[in-house]
């Protein structure tokens, strides 16, 4: 099972505060520690929204706003992919992750073709799979 752990943004997230080296080299050890077992797929931190954009779609041409947006639950400052047998292990993972006291997540599960159903046709299935095949390159 594939899951997106969303990092949740804080108020020093979006004030562009950076980690302290302590906190950096916890992560670094952290995330090496989930590549040897195999479990991250990727993970990155995101910019604070002050430099970020967002589109909204609607029934005229797409309207654009620049940030910084104000700070709310749905405000990410990173994310990993990562890979498990089940959602428990995918939780017993991001509970070693070292944040400081206050920080938030969130674990969602990552759609898997056999999720859609009959909706995923051959044609589609055939699709996603030369994406993907073009996307290791």
């Amino acid at each position: 099972m594939r899951f997106m752990v969303i990092v949740k943004a804080n108020k020093d997230t979006e004030a562009g505060v950076m980690p302290s080296m302590e906190l950096l080299t916890a992560m670094g050890n952290f995330n090496e520690e989930m590549v040897k077992a195999g479990v991250m797929q990727a993970g990155e931190g995101v910019h604070p929204t002050s430099k970020g954009t967002r589109i909204r779609y609607g029934d005229g041409a797409p309207a654009v706003t620049h940030g910084p947006f104000p700070l709310s639950s749905d405000l990410l400052a990173g994310f990993w992919l990562i890979e498990t047998e089940t959602r428990d292990e995918a939780i017993a993972w991001m509970k070693r992750a070292p944040f400081e006291s206050g920080a938030e997540i969130e674990i969602r599960q990552i759609f898997a073709p056999e999720d859609f159903g009959d909706a995923f046709t051959p044609e589609l299935r055939e699709q996603e799979e030369l994406m993907r095949a073009q996307l290791e390159k």
